[in-house]
């Protein structure tokens, strides 16, 4: 595994990010624990969870099977460059009282407890925030913030879904007020959508935040769709996107492209990421053994000049901002 700097911090992360958003839901807690066991094996040592994964009326189950995973000992949690988030309610469902969710003082404070507790540790390595939150003064969310990190609850905040602007603002007000600020932006990239390259990655760089690309395979689109079709299966969210033509002769291409030069389209996905400026390392979601060798796999996979070049042909990026929208 290769590793590198999570921006501008000194904290040492693998470059790949272990997502954990399908345990519970489609991957049982005794193969969420194999893969996680797997995982810090092939070196990853970046684990990725929310307050509300597991969702709906079994939402923090998620944290939970990864706080089951660390009770088991062995050096885990020592191991582990733990990062969760916070905003989604987490009130009972059918019972939607205020003040359980997005960033007041009020729900970090709660929210970061609870997490605490389903994880079984005590602290949090990367807080994260899930969502901008429109309501809440960002002096606020600072003054909380920074009141754990003084308790030892936290050591770092990132953002996830922050647009540019946002990122600037947050991290100007941090910056006034003598604290740290985001050190991480969570956001969505990958080879098909590509416009967070206008402003988000711009902004984060600017401001020395590693950018960690969720979903990576836009949902299964770069992950051999077309091939898995033609076998007999595919993911439902992609077989939907396929209906538009345009789409589905762009992932044609870049299937045959890869075919060509013997390249898997799931790993060629995450190998481009791994390319691009100010990436730390894309988060995979693995359900599956299978799907985390390949993930893996990934990261000593070299692209060629001639097969970057085809792939900026089929999926031009957006280019830069201003210039992207104006003249």
């Amino acid at each position: 595994m290769k590793y590198t700097q999570l921006g501008r911090t000194g904290l040492k992360v693998s470059r790949l990010v272990l997502g954990t958003m399908n345990f519970g839901p489609h991957t049982d807690e005794a193969d969420s624990h194999a893969i996680m066991d797997e995982a810090l094996d092939a070196g990853i040592n970046f684990f990725d969870t929310a307050n509300v994964y597991g969702w709906g009326e079994n939402k923090g189950r998620t944290e939970e099977i990864l706080g089951t995973w660390f009770a088991r000992g062995g050096g885990r949690r020592d191991k582990v460059v733990l990062a969760t988030k916070v905003y989604g309610n987490m009130a009972p469902e059918g019972d939607p009282w205020p003040n359980h969710d997005k960033l007041s003082a009020l729900n970090i404070r709660r929210a970061v407890d609870a997490s605490l507790k389903r994880l079984q540790t005590d602290h949090i390595d990367l807080y994260q925030f899930h969502h901008i939150d429109r309501d809440t003064p960002v002096e606020e969310i600072w003054q909380a913030i920074d009141t754990l990190i003084q308790q030892g609850k936290i050591l770092y905040a990132g953002s996830s879904n922050f647009p540019g602007w946002k990122i600037a603002q947050t991290n100007e007000t941090a910056r006034r007020l003598g604290s740290y600020g985001l050190v991480s932006e969570q956001c969505l990239y990958n080879l098909a959508e590509r416009r967070a390259e206008m402003e988000i990655i711009p902004a984060a760089r600017e401001y020395g935040l590693g950018v960690i690309p969720w979903s990576p395979l836009q949902g299964g689109l770069l992950g051999g769709v077309l091939r898995k079709e033609r076998e007999g299966g595919s993911a439902k969210r992609s077989v939907d996107r396929l209906k538009d033509s345009t789409i589905r002769e762009q992932i044609q291409a870049y299937e045959d492209l890869l075919a060509k030069h013997g390249i898997e389209p799931g790993e060629a996905a995450l190998a481009w990421l791994l390319t691009r400026p100010g990436v730390t390392g894309p988060i995979v979601g693995p359900r599956t053994s299978e799907q985390l060798e390949s993930a893996v796999r990934a990261v000593e996979l070299e692209l060629s000049d001639e097969v970057l070049a085809s792939l900026e042909e089929i999926f031009p990026g957006p280019g830069p901002s201003p210039e992207a929208f104006a003249w």
